[in-house]
């Protein structure tokens, strides 16, 4: 029986997704295991100024592709444009463009989805589900097609506990909900989402269960397959081991970790992180892709989880350690706050230590900024940070069961070659190693910080421990009398706790520096004060760094609200 490489070979592949993060590693894979393809036709859209074309090609420049620069030079010959866009009619193509690919497609892969957890229904649904449709309907067409692969997700139906290799009937039919989307206004859609989705926690996860339900109904007549990845992150082993070139998901949260800016992350730390690296979930593709058009199983649409949850079990707990171990040896540079991140299932310790932690100090920032002439940006940063922890909150909290009975069926028929070659058994991997390499992969291809830097961002962490922005948190007398030693430039902020409110005062550098030269002690000065402060009263106060000590003097009281939510 051939193998997987000889399968490809001579072999024409349609491509949606390819500038996408999944799409990447699937064109670099196809063609470097398997170099005797004839051609892969990827469609691609203008984007952000930059034309189908220019977009191919800026694709291309990038490291993910060295390795296979070395070993064909070529390779791009085999690369062919196709402009369109999955949201138009005939998926926006030209009539030679349809013609060539009907007369020549053996191979579909079709990943081109929007992977925003929060995208408004309409544009959810013109993606993920009508995109599905308007695919059928030209691979239909295709006069010699063998294969038509969809990349759904584990959590299409995160609604149930166990998750069998099934489609599951939706809630409700795919099709009036692109009715009702046609004829709706944008707010009315705002307005009834939450209703129409349902116990999903988002319009991604609803709309690809639906795109699911419309692929196995209207495709019932074309060789149809799809691959369930859960949490796609960084590269294991291939092409580069931690390659990753984007801030989504767990990858905008070890940045912020790394970079000082996130302190709490509301999370369940034993419940399992499902991450899974991208490069199996593509090699997984592509022998989908092969035992499909080969062995012609006779259930159509078969389902391949591919998740690590039941097969190598890693949890947040866990892997909050590694991360922050890593930056502390491995710092980022110009980092905010040295590393440190809790994990707490508790929506009031939560809350808290994002007022006192996140947001006070931004405030106290971006103060500074806008004396020194800046434009302030740490609230605004801390808000969107906030924004997409909010959107994973729901699965830092729950755990699934997938089956893998395909999975393992699939990796059963190939060869001991293709095993090693296409491999994407999870039960293969060590955790500790990977996150060091998907830390290190952040700085290296996301942040561009090259190794020369390390000792430069080593020194800045060492500054900012003797000069940290933390928050102690106690009675009067230990607080104070630790914020002498601790901050020696002076306190930035004092956090006086009155029951439900929060009292915020900010006691600035320049403050204490005038009035300790007269008085005896920060505890002394503070609570000589007029309406000073009790000995036994709760306090909370912050520090920083000389990004803070620019600030100037004492400059407001505030009462902020605190309720327990």
């Amino acid at each position: 029986m051939m193998n997987i490489a000889e399968f490809y070979a001579g072999k024409n592949l349609f491509v949606t997704g390819g500038t996408g993060f999944i799409g990447k590693v699937l064109l670099e894979k196809l063609l470097r295991s398997c170099p005797d393809i004839n051609g892969i036709y990827c469609l691609v859209r203008p984007k952000k100024g930059l034309t189908p074309h220019e977009r191919l090609e800026s694709l291309f420049e990038q490291r993910l592709y060295d390795k296979l620069r070395t070993a064909q030079p070529d390779f791009m010959d085999k690369v062919h444009l196709v402009s369109g866009d999955i949201m138009e009619d005939n998926l926006g193509m030209s009539d030679e463009a349809r013609t060539t690919l009907e007369e020549k497609i053996h191979i579909v892969f079709h990943s081109a989805a929007t992977i925003r957890f929060n995208e408004p229904l309409r544009l959810a649904v013109q993606l993920n589900m009508l995109g599905v449709r308007r695919m059928l309907q030209v691979c239909r067409r295709f006069k010699n097609l063998q294969v038509f692969v969809h990349v759904s997700t584990a959590y299409a139906n995160c609604e149930r506990k166990y998750i069998d290799e099934v489609v599951y009937p939706p809630a409700m039919e795919p099709q009036k909900i692109i009715d009702a989307i046609g004829w709706m206004d944008d707010e009315m859609i705002s307005l009834i989402t939450p209703r129409l989705i349902g116990h999903k926690p988002n319009t991604y996860t609803f709309t690809k269960q639906l795109a699911e339900s419309m692929l196995v109904t209207e495709g019932a007549d074309l060789p149809l397959a799809i691959v369930r990845p859960s949490i796609v992150t960084a590269a294991w082993q291939e092409p580069l081991p931690g390659w990753i070139d984007n801030f989504n998901g767990p990858s905008g949260l070890y940045i912020a970790a790394g970079k000082g800016l996130l302190r709490s992350i509301k999370a369940d730390s034993q419940v399992v992180a499902d991450f899974i690296p991208v490069d199996l979930p593509v090699n997984m593709m592509v022998a989908v892709a092969w035992y499909t058009a080969v062995h012609k199983p006779k259930q159509n649409a078969k389902i391949y989880h591919i998740t690590t949850g039941g097969l190598n079990p890693f949890t947040w707990g866990e892997m909050e350690g590694i991360v922050m171990n890593y930056f502390k040896r491995n710092p980022l540079e110009a980092c905010f706050r040295r590393p440190k991140c809790n994990l707490t299932k508790s929506r009031v310790l939560h809350d808290y230590w994002v007022l006192v932690c996140h947001m006070i100090p931004a405030y106290i920032v971006d103060m500074g900024y806008r004396l020194v002439g800046q434009k302030p940006r740490m609230v605004t940063i801390y808000r969107k940070l906030h924004k997409a922890l909010s959107t994973l909150e729901y699965f830092t909290h729950r755990e699934w069961e997938w089956t893998h009975t395909n999975m393992d069926l699939l990796k059963g028929q190939m060869s001991a070659e293709d095993q090693k070659k296409f491999y994407f058994d999870p039960r293969g991997m060590h955790w500790p190693t990977y996150l060091e390499n998907y830390c290190n992969g952040t700085k290296k291809f996301v942040l561009k910080e090259d190794p020369s830097g390390l000792p430069a961002a080593r020194a800045h962490i060492k500054k900012t421990a003797k000069h940290p922005l933390h928050v102690q948190h106690d009675h009067a007398d230990p607080v104070l009398a630790r914020a002498d030693r601790s901050f020696p430039d002076g306190p930035q902020l004092l956090v006086l706790h009155d029951g439900p409110c929060l009292q915020v005062r900010a006691v600035l550098p320049h403050y204490f520096n005038d009035q300790l030269e007269q008085e005896n002690g920060t505890l002394d000065c503070m609570i000589s004060r007029p309406g000073g402060l009790d000995r036994l009263r709760r306090v909370s106060m912050c520090g920083c760094d000389e990004a803070g000590a620019t600030i100037g003097t004492l400059v407001h009281t505030a009462v902020i609200q605190h309720t327990n939510t």
